[in-house]
């Protein structure tokens, strides 16, 4: 299970750690109590339970080291459907550690309540038969993805995104984030904790 990323200040440092250290790990006096500047602070983790996250897209490579494919899907109130050479498949585990884009307001009542019926109906088009031939460039996962929320805009009359777009706008600065806090995570691993001067900048995302 992955241990929550705390953050407390001391001595004009920052110190991220797994657990609040006996001694400060910079100038080595004992941290208790009032010794701290401020509360720890556990960092919110940028990965998220697919299957408990309904109406967005989801991300989830083997594993968030920057070489593996990605592969996305869709979430609704029950299962993940993504795409792959076997056509549309429906799976209720296995997105348990993802990044989440949410794609539906909450007070976007009308389409929460017909998410399901929509996605299950588009998945079932002739272009996702598994007798298509899914092509890694041009016909994969995210085109899939892409496509079905490209025709909730349109049922919604409001204008498509391309690729490019949706790319960049909703899937880098999540992956951004996801990389940064996996180097932060494994440098806490091998070496207990990652330590920076308090007059720095530090942001979350």
């Amino acid at each position: 299970m992955e241990r929550s990323v705390i953050r407390l200040s001391h001595c004009q440092k920052e110190i991220f750690c797994f657990s609040v250290p006996e001694d400060c790990p910079s100038c080595g006096e004992v941290l208790r109590g009032n010794r701290l500047q401020e509360a720890p602070v556990s960092l919110p983790s940028p990965f998220t339970n697919g299957h408990k996250s309904s109406c967005c897209l989801l991300v989830a490579p083997a594993e968030f080291d920057g070489t593996s494919d990605l592969h996305t899907g869709i979430s609704n109130t029950k299962v993940v459907y993504n795409y792959t050479r076997g056509g549309v498949l429906r799976d209720q585990s296995g997105w348990e550690r993802c990044v989440s884009v949410p794609l539906v307001r909450p007070d976007m009542f009308h389409l929460l309540a017909q998410w399901d019926q929509y996605l299950d109906h588009f998945s079932d088009g002739s272009m996702w038969d598994p007798a298509w031939h899914f092509d890694e460039e041009h016909q994969n996962c995210f085109t899939y993805c892409l496509h079905f929320i490209n025709s909730v805009l349109a049922t919604e009359g409001r204008s498509s995104l391309s690729r490019e777009t949706f790319t960049h706008s909703f899937i880098l600065p999540r992956m951004r984030r996801v990389s940064k806090y996996t180097t932060l995570y494994d440098h806490i691993q091998r070496h207990q904790y990652y330590m920076v001067d308090r007059q720095e900048d530090i942001q979350d995302d």
